[in-house]
């Protein structure tokens, strides 16, 4: 197969292009510059877009022999991916980058332009797997649990899973990713893992916001400096001033932008009962019935949670078995069957499970 190795200039994409070739396939390598702050370096950089990642990614291709571009995909990358996060906030949801990133840029335009170009697939570093089956091609968790990479995948879709290959899928750790850059003489075989908001390099999300948001005292039902700086679960930085009558601590239970208010309550309201949304897809296959068991996972590190799902009026609505944990409009609820990918959906709407204790 002719395949485009996305290299963000980590170990892992290196080390996916590496099996790539090693297995026979003709390999092009690139890399997406989604900045256009030409002199945005590493230094304080906790993101994996710096002009080091893209001279990284470069050592790696030479390392292994095979071309290397860098294409722009900056203007792409504003448009879908960082004005999608300012709106979400805006509009008092919390949204999840990473997974707009798959969706829009990376299983969308790059693999848009990646089949134009007569491409087969493309490879990621991702850690997950793919399936064939006689009922089609699945997407499935990784055999590192601790990396398992399917829940910001869960928005490919079945024609995008049919261009995708994961080299990484059944290696069963980590270690033995860098044991083998090592090996293969990669430069990389060290570098730390890249984690936060790419796009935030320095972490200070509440900061990087209420520049773009802007900043504007409102009532905490106190008083704060902005109702996108909190989502729901917090607890820190409420600043009440008094107590709550029973002594026990307050988290945010809802942000309402419109009016500038931030709804705070006890930790038991955070418990919901029930979560829907509207904007929903399947990795493959659609569930044989419009009402399924499945497990549920609304984080990337959470534990899923057992539920059923049903399709209703054009709208997934999920109950956990057990109360899910401070779930806030626009996180991504991500469905399971065991280790397969069933399919995804933005959460429009939330039920408490204790709508008494609000």
């Amino acid at each position: 197969m002719r395949i485009l190795a996305a290299m963000s200039g980590g170990v892992d994409s290196a080390v996916a292009a590496a099996r790539a070739v090693e297995a026979g396939h003709d390999v092009v390598g690139v890399h997406l510059a989604l900045s256009r702050a030409g002199g945005t370096l590493r230094t304080g950089s906790r993101g994996c877009c710096t002009i080091e990642d893209a001279m990284d990614a470069r050592r790696a291709a030479d390392r292994l022999g095979i071309p290397f571009y860098v294409w722009d995909f900056s203007e792409r990358f504003r448009d879908d991916v960082i004005e999608d996060f300012v709106a979400e906030y805006r509009a008092g949801r919390t949204p999840n980058p990473c997974m707009r990133c798959n969706e829009r840029i990376k299983f969308a335009a790059l693999l848009e332009r990646a089949l134009e170009l007569g491409f087969d697939a493309v490879c990621t570093g991702h850690y997950a797997s793919l399936v064939d089956t006689p009922a089609g091609l699945e997407l499935h968790r990784a055999s590192d649990s601790a990396k398992d990479q399917s829940y910001v995948l869960g928005v490919l879709t079945a024609a995008q899973l049919a261009h995708t290959y994961f080299p990484l899928g059944s290696t069963p750790s980590k270690a033995l990713v860098r044991a083998e850059a090592e090996a293969r003489g990669l430069s990389v075989a060290q570098k730390p893992d890249s984690h936060d908001i790419c796009f935030i390099p320095d972490g200070d999300t509440r900061g990087w916001l209420a520049e773009k948001v802007g900043a504007e005292t409102g009532d905490i039902v106190g008083a704060h400096d902005g109702a996108h700086a909190y989502t729901v679960g917090q607890r820190r930085g409420l600043r009440l001033g008094v107590p709550a009558p029973d002594g026990k601590p307050r988290f945010v239970l809802e942000v309402r932008p419109v009016s500038n208010t931030v709804v705070v309550g006890p930790k038991e309201a955070l418990a919901i009962g029930e979560i829907a949304g509207a904007r929903f897809s399947w990795a493959g296959r659609a569930p044989d019935a419009s009402d399924f068991a499945c497990d549920v996972q609304i984080r990337a590190h959470a534990e899923p949670v057992a539920a059923r799902a049903e399709l209703r009026d054009d709208e997934i609505v999920v109950r956990p078995q057990t109360p899910f944990d401070g779930v806030a409009p626009g996180q991504t609820a991500v469905l399971y069957e065991g280790t397969r990918v069933v399919g995804q959906f933005t959460i429009d709407r939330t039920v408490s499970a204790v709508p008494a204790a609000v």
